[in-house]
């Protein structure tokens, strides 16, 4: 029952959360917004749209879209969703969904490079920088996760008990890693602005100017399906473990939908970094990471 009810959350919550967070900015600007499931409405019309293809770009151009949106889809099976439980789970899973999401990157960096264009080459090579910061945060967080609880599959990870400190430390910094790898990977302010259309401060919108119809669907799914992931990482790491089921049915949402509500109150009141600025920022995961770490080794290497 909760394979099945992770599956249907994320086929329907990643375009709910980019509804709350666009319906949190235009609240916050005094405007109305759009209704709350106007992404699954644009993307279902992109899907019945056609796809207008350039005449330098090749088959890695027209296969990128769906590749990309399988290896992150993927990824979401493996993740913990409700209750802790993964629809795929295995010993050592945790490094083939960190994986997953690195491939499906690499589909989108050499499908925006195909195209030939300079412009789109300056948001892959962006786009590129920015995953090789964040990527040692997410492998250094996820080792000292298997090396506290001594578990290598990836829903009991998290099982933060055994010490007064370790679990807030490592909740406290976890949290706000992920969270900031959320408005990263999910193309959002200070990091990305998914509405500019300024040639010198597009990453993400840049890498994606050439596609159209289904394969424009197909990325946009991709990246809100990356922001569902990271909340859900969330919400294993705040949850408690013992909660029962029929809570945890409800609270992985809402945890995911204040997510969202976090992430609309950040581009409300924040302006978006300079690019020089933003690896700099980006560091700050490396540095929780290394905290986590720190207090793994001071609270269960007999420091304390």
């Amino acid at each position: 029952m909760a394979r099945t009810l992770n599956i249907l959350l994320l086929l329907f919550l990643p375009f709910l959360m980019l509804g709350i967070i666009n319906r949190v900015k235009a609240l916050a600007g005094g405007r109305k917004g759009f209704p709350l499931l106007q992404p699954f409405f644009d993307t279902l019309k992109l899907l019945r749209k056609g796809a207008v293809v350039s005449t330098v770009t090749s088959w890695v151009f027209a296969v990128a879209p769906a590749l990309a949106l399988a290896a992150t889809f993927t990824a979401l099976l493996i993740a913990p969703g409700v209750g802790r439980t993964q629809v795929i789970a295995f010993d050592g899973d945790i490094v083939l969904c960190l994986y997953l999401l690195g491939l499906a990157k690499f589909f989108q960096l050499i499908s925006a490079l195909d195209t030939g264009s300079a412009f789109e080459g300056m948001g892959a090579s962006r786009e590129a920088l920015f995953s090789v910061i964040v990527e040692p945060s997410l492998f250094i967080f996820a080792g000292t996760l298997a090396l506290v609880s001594g578990h290598m599959s990836f829903g009991e990870l998290f099982s933060l008990s055994g010490g007064s400190a370790w679990p807030t430390v490592a909740a406290s910094a976890g949290a706000i890693m992920l969270f900031l790898i959320l408005l990263t990977e999910g193309c959002r302010i200070p990091i990305d602005d998914p509405n500019t259309h300024l040639e010198l401060t597009m990453i993400h919108e840049v890498m994606i100017l050439d596609n159209s119809g289904p394969d424009l669907a197909f990325l946009q799914y991709a990246a809100a399906l990356k922001m569902y992931l990271f909340a859900t990482l969330i919400a294993a790491l705040i949850l408690p473990a013992d909660i029962p089921a029929i809570h945890a049915a409800f609270a992985l949402p809402v945890v995911a939908l204040l997510c969202a509500v976090l992430a609309g109150l950040v581009e409300s009141l924040l302006a978006r970094f300079r690019i020089s600025h933003v690896p700099q920022f980006l560091f700050l995961t490396v540095a929780l990471s290394l905290i986590t770490l720190a207090a793994a080794i001071y609270f269960r290497g007999g420091v304390a």
